[in-house]
């Protein structure tokens, strides 16, 4: 290594690490056996990875923040094969400048650790573990994969200079901090980290093994420890540090406009609810086909479906029968969908215990899934007691989903989706397609990216902002700007907040799609808005937040919710300047890449929302029409 010996200190050494060179081609020649080092460099700790060959060579590339009047070129040809790591609500901003590389080495590099933003644990296709490294500036660093392990003493000696924050949704991802940026608000120590009241297994082995669990497991147990995770790297002072020359940065996520007060809404109509589906012949013709699919839907949103309609009309919602299939044709799909499923199950059922031990992936799904079924609505009497045949269908349903679906395998909170489902149908080969019919909904909720989650709680932002910018501010103000709370709302629509029965009702409702696809988000809105005056101007904190949060388990009054949820849709709907991103949201507008693209196009269910009453009447008419309490959504 170059440099002048005396002020050259190593720290921490590990040979066998390989370097990734392109994450989207897992073949040998992509990775580079090196070294990986924590040295000091005139008393500046930096984190190095040099290529074997390279030894005794010069200086690896220094990555750098960007100073006033410094120039050099960014490095664009490197194509890491995976998207730059980001926080739980993207922290990082597009505009801030990204560090730069000084090339005296292809692939060596050396990244000071006051420029490391976060670390990631990442799995590419050969199903190995990698660490990725990402600079302040967003640049991420070619994966490295800990060939001989080591990762553990790497973490151990990092913890002398900076201190490494879960991230509370994304249990692959941590936040690093200076260990002198506010270091009494920090754990001293990565091994013990107990913040849990009841003195169970610390939150980052627990967010590292389990993330899902963990956050079913209830906020109210949350110390500030989450208060640091969720705060941006540059509130330590970075934008303090921001060129005196340049305009202050906004507050507003990538990618989305800022949301003002600036808007006005007009008055929230009243909505009532309306009595659930309790005929079916009589939507059927002769043959069997649903007559009108658009009015079945509507009834079912208007006021859910009786209970012994529910095995039926549910088969419909969830995509297992076609609308317009007759009696005959559902009796074909049965027959093949039933051999179908066996032919599933009897792949995994045949896996004996020798090759099961060589199956790591399918050994643990089926850890997973015993454990959950066994937690899963045991107070619900299809599934309470020991060896409940309940239990036994539950288990089977979701091990041949595995083979089903073996790229997302079984993640917690599937069970969640699939007990109401069997509960209703009481028949395995029907709760299957079912939940085949839900995870199309909401399979992305449950990838490793979670960037359909991140999605989400950037959308209900948006619409609460347009809702009620006060009580928005008084979340940041909090840092609970995230809504990282409603986490579990939006993972599995609510599962854990209503009673069983009201979540029957809530999901066939939620499934008809009406008004639109995000009424998910609505709903959210709702609680939220339900909320502002036990929120703002009281005493809560961050901390006290989240347990206010998690306290409204069973304490929500469904019709109330769902009533209110649809006047604000109705409120919205209404409002002639409605901020393009929260159109977009509604489903009121297509998305594009440019904001100078054509005119908002409307989507036919709105347009049919706005028209309700003869073809071509104006838009006065539809106001009028949803004031007057009997919106319709065909």
């Amino acid at each position: 290594m170059g440099g002048n010996v005396e002020d050259y200190k190593l720290i921490f050494e590990k040979e066998g690490v390989y370097l990734h060179t392109n994450a989207k081609r897992s073949v040998q020649e992509t990775s580079i056996p090196g070294f990986i080092r924590i040295v000091e460099r005139a008393g500046v700790p930096a984190l190095e990875w040099s290529p074997l060959e390279d030894e005794g060579r010069s200086a690896p590339a220094v990555l750098y923040s960007k100073k006033d009047g410094e120039a050099g070129e960014e490095d664009t040809n490197f194509d890491p094969g995976y998207e730059p790591d980001w926080a739980v609500i993207s922290t990082v901003k597009k505009d801030r400048e990204h560090v730069q590389v000084k090339d005296s080495g292809q692939w060596a590099f050396s990244l000071p650790l006051s420029e490391l933003y976060s670390l990631r644990r990442a799995r590419f296709s050969l199903g190995r573990n990698f660490m990725v490294l990402t600079s302040r500036g967003g640049h991420p660093l070619p994966p490295l994969h800990f060939y001989r392990g080591g990762t553990r003493e790497l973490l151990r000696a990092l913890h002398r200079y900076i201190v490494l924050d879960q991230s509370p949704v994304d249990g692959r991802l941590f936040l690093a901090y200076p260990r002198d940026s506010n270091s009494a608000a920090f754990p001293q120590s990565f091994d013990k980290l107990h913040i849990l009241e009841d003195g169970s297994a610390d939150i980052v082995s627990r967010f590292i093994h389990d993330p899902y669990a963990t956050t079913f497991g209830g906020f109210s147990k949350v110390t500030n420890f989450f208060r640091a995770a969720l705060r941006p790297p540059e509130a330590g002072g970075a934008r303090a540090a921001q060129h005196p020359g340049l305009p202050a940065q906004p507050d507003d996520e990538p990618g989305f406009e800022l949301i003002t007060c600036g808007v006005e809404l007009g008055p929230r109509p009243d909505v009532s609810r309306g009595p659930a589906l309790d005929q079916w012949e009589e939507f059927l013709d002769s043959e069997g086909r649903v007559k009108d699919p658009g009015k079945v839907k509507e009834l079912v949103f208007r006021g859910g479906i009786a209970p012994a309609l529910r095995k039926e009309v549910w088969k419909f919602l969830l995509g297992f029968y076609p609308w317009k299939s007759t009696r005959k044709e559902r009796e074909d799909i049965l027959r093949v969908k039933t051999d179908e499923y066996f032919r599933m199950k009897v792949q995994w059922k045949s896996v004996s215990e020798e090759q099961e031990m060589r199956n790591s992936l399918l050994r643990g799904y089926r850890s997973l899934i015993e454990r959950d079924v066994n937690r899963t609505d045991r107070n619900n009497t299809f599934f309470s007691g020991n060896d409940n045949p309940g239990l036994t269908l539950l288990h089977d349903v979701l091990m041949t989903y595995c083979m089903y679906n073996f790229d997302l395998g079984y993640v917690q909170g599937m069970s969640d989706l699939l007990a109401p489902i069997l509960f209703v149908t009481q028949n395995e080969v029907e709760s299957f397609w079912c939940l085949t019919g839900f995870m199309e909904l909401l399979h992305q909720n449950f990838e490793e990216s979670q960037e359909a989650m991140k999605q989400q709680l950037l959308q209900l932002s948006v619409l609460l902002k347009a809702l009620d910018p006060e009580l928005c501010d008084f979340l940041d103000s909090q840092d609970s700007g995230s809504l990282c709370f409603c986490f579990r709302w939006l993972l599995i629509w609510f599962k854990r907040e209503f009673s069983f029965e009201d979540i029957l009702t809530l999901w066939e409702v939620l499934w008809t799609q009406l008004p639109c696809d995000n009424f998910h988000l609505l709903i959210a809105c709702s609680i939220l808005e339900s909320q502002r005056g036990e929120l703002i101007g009281s005493d809560h904190d961050f901390n006290t937040i989240l347990k206010h949060i998690n306290e409204l388990t069973m304490k929500l009054d469904l019709h109330d919710v769902l009533r209110d949820a649809e006047a604000i849709y109705l409120q919205l709907v209404c409002c002639k300047e409605l901020p393009r991103k929260v159109k977009q949201v509604l489903g009121l507008c297509v998305p594009s890449g440019s904001e100078e693209d054509s005119p908002d196009s409307q989507s036919s269910e709105t347009e049919r929302l706005l028209q309700q009453t003869e073809a071509g009447a104006p838009a006065a008419a539809a106001a009028a029409a949803a004031a007057a309490h009997v919106p319709s959504y065909p």
